[in-house]
């Protein structure tokens, strides 16, 4: 049977890939309680990372749209993490995104909207959050964003 999330997942037309593997020595969740803690995800479309150092070899917007990933795969964590049953998410308690912005970059906040947006469009006033929006001089593989979650289960 369908969740609800599923099924505003199927509306939104949204397919979530497939929960990453952490590529060093760490988990990529944690299961705390009533408390879910995940590792920061990048930004992968067609098996490829969207690299890029943001304000200077790409916009804001296409960063935006990086951002945007990284929370299909934090839901996909999170999907894992619920053993398939996304309606089993009771908030989303926090996100930090960490942005690889140039030396004058100053639009981290934009960039982060991209998972923030998709969070509440997928869990509603659920989805509504905590957030962080920090610059970063380099990321890992020279990614445009990496975003982590915390979330709380019902």
């Amino acid at each position: 049977m369908t969740g609800t999330i599923d099924a505003r997942l199927t509306e939104l037309g949204i397919t979530l890939p497939d929960a990453p593997m952490p590529a060093a020595n760490y988990v990529p969740y944690v299961v705390s309680g009533d408390m879910v803690f995940i590792s920061g995800q990048l930004p992968i479309r067609g098996g490829e990372m969207l690299t890029g150092k943001v304000g200077s070899e790409v916009s804001a917007d296409d960063a935006q749209e990086a951002a945007r990933l990284c929370g299909m795969a934090l839901i996909a964590q999170l999907r894992a993490a619920c053993g398939g049953d996304l309606d089993k998410v009771a908030s989303v308690v926090k996100l930090t995104g960490f942005v690889n912005g140039a030396p004058d970059f100053t639009e981290h906040p934009k960039v982060v909207n991209g998972c923030s947006d998709l969070m509440v469009e997928v869990f509603g006033d659920k989805g509504r959050h905590a957030r962080a929006a920090v610059g970063s001089g380099s990321l890992p593989f020279n990614v445009q964003v990496e975003i982590e979650g915390i979330f709380r289960l019902a």
